[in-house]
């Protein structure tokens, strides 16, 4: 295990009937601040009406932004900023998902900054100081309710990217299991695959080889995943596993996992990053369809953890690590399958022309966020793959 640092002061308040709680939270910090939410699922699950009448009972005066969609946008962001701005609000509250809580944060970032926003994203400028952060979770996917990052696409550029810093990490978030019950089965299936997918890359793409404790949280959180995805797919309101869930994928994510594993990429993600600017696909749609495509060509550089992997969640009992790393991957790739995420590139309509833009997009990131090894052709293999 590597020398680390492990910081996270986000305040989380889980448990069904806890977003009565968040008036009182942000009431130690301001009684003013801008609310940012999506394209209105938190109007008809009750979600809005909660947080309104917290924000009501400890005098906290709001202004509100709406409109954050599954890949955030840096127009909207520059919106909120303007707005946040103009009123003079001390916080941003955010109540929805990944990308709602990363339009907050970015907003947040962005009211304080020196220069454009977009600057920190492209030029990985240190972001020095922030608005206070607070969320209310209503998908549980990113993580972004209890780590220091923020993904924001542009619009203008065909560009999908993060930056962090621990300025970005929530004061508070309140996270109520109840609150998945009416989340639709395919942002359901998406979840598990984007917790999935982020837990595998820490897993898979870092520096230390001795990880035997750290890949033993991983594996047990992608179990913990698969499991109550199946149960609450039957079920959606089974609270028991919508806590389960919620809890597994905020601890997968929150430095927790990666804590002495040196060095992280993130190559599927990036990949995945340039479909969704260039196409506004799904986060976790994406991932389905790239991950098993870069493990199948990774599988041959460390053929014995694809095999662990293989072994430890599928149950795979081939001796040979190659042949049992293949193994395990098909078997990711059905069961994503089977949840109802598209697998293949034809399933979401990217074909010929669309994947050569995939990939320059992809190495232009590559280059920038220093990923030399994925180069344009080895991206192209990457995606051949995923066909």
């Amino acid at each position: 295990m590597q020398n680390f640092i492990f910081e996270n002061p986000t305040k989380i308040i889980f448990g069904r009937g806890c977003i009565s709680q968040i008036g009182q939270e942000i009431r130690s910090y301001t009684n003013k601040i801008l609310m940012v939410y999506g394209r209105g699922s938190i109007l008809k699950n009750g979600v809005y009406e909660q947080v309104s009448n917290s924000l009501k009972a400890s005098g906290i005066s709001s202004v509100e932004l709406s409109g954050a969609k599954s890949n955030p946008t840096l127009s909207l962001v520059y919106e909120g900023i303007s707005l946040a701005k103009r009123e003079k609000v001390e916080a941003i509250l955010a109540a929805g998902g990944g990308s709602v809580i990363d339009t907050a944060k970015t907003i947040a970032a962005g009211v304080m900054a020196e220069e454009d926003i977009w600057e920190y994203f492209s030029r990985r400028l240190e972001i020095k100081k922030a608005l206070p952060v607070f969320t209310v979770l209503t998908v549980s996917a990113s993580t972004s309710e209890m780590n220091q990052v923020a993904v924001i696409t542009n619009e203008k550029t065909h560009q999908k990217l993060s930056m962090r810093s621990l300025c970005l990490l929530p004061k508070v978030s309140i996270m109520d299991p109840s609150t998945l019950f009416t989340l639709s089965r395919e942002y359901t299936a998406y979840s598990a695959v984007d917790a999935i997918s982020h837990m595998l890359e820490g897993y898979f793409n870092n520096t230390e080889p001795d990880s035997l404790l750290q890949d033993r949280i991983v594996e047990s959180l992608i179990k913990t995943i698969m499991e109550k995805t199946e149960v609450v797919l039957k079920n959606p309101r089974d609270y028991n596993a919508r806590a389960d869930m919620m809890w597994a994928t905020t601890l997968g994510f929150n430095g927790l996992a990666t804590a002495g594993m040196g060095q992280i990429t993130f190559p599927a993600h990036m990949i995945g990053h340039s479909m969704s600017a260039l196409f506004d696909i799904a986060h976790g749609a994406t991932l389905s369809m790239v991950l098993p495509g870069w493990m199948t060509y990774a599988t041959r550089k460390n053929p014995a953890k694809f095999a662990r992997f293989a072994r430890e969640i599928f149950m795979v009992r081939e001796p040979n690590d190659f042949k049992a790393a293949v193994e395990g991957v098909q078997h990711l790739r059905s069961w994503m399958s089977s949840i109802g995420c598209p697998t293949h590139l034809q399933q979401c309509g990217i074909s010929g022309g669309d994947v050569d833009r995939i990939v320059t997009n992809a190495s232009a990131t590559a280059k920038a966020v220093g990923m030399e090894e994925y180069t344009e052709d080895v991206i192209a293999g990457i995606l051949d793959r995923c066909r």
